[in-house]
């Protein structure tokens, strides 16, 4: 599995944990909700270290745990308030 396709899955197991939409992830994130869209589908043209620890800021996790390979469960996120 790449690391790319960690990321699609990963990234989108954690925004659903959080209980965000693609567009609320997006703007927590600061990226278009466009381009989030096509990451989490597997288009990213473009992509950039930089958009991926943005997008691991936004779920509260290392820009390593998106691109690792996913684990059997997520685990359990403790948000900030």
């Amino acid at each position: 599995m790449s690391a790319l396709r960690n990321l699609r899955i990963n990234l989108k197991r954690f925004r659903l944990s959080l209980g965000l939409t693609q567009q609320a992830l997006a703007e927590k994130a600061d990226v278009e909700y466009k381009y989030y869209q096509r990451i989490e589908s597997g288009r990213w043209p473009g992509l950039q270290l930089g958009t991926v620890e943005r997008l691991a800021r936004a779920v509260d996790v290392e820009a390593w745990e998106l691109i690792s390979p996913p684990r059997g469960k997520t685990r359990k996120i403790i948000t900030k308030k």
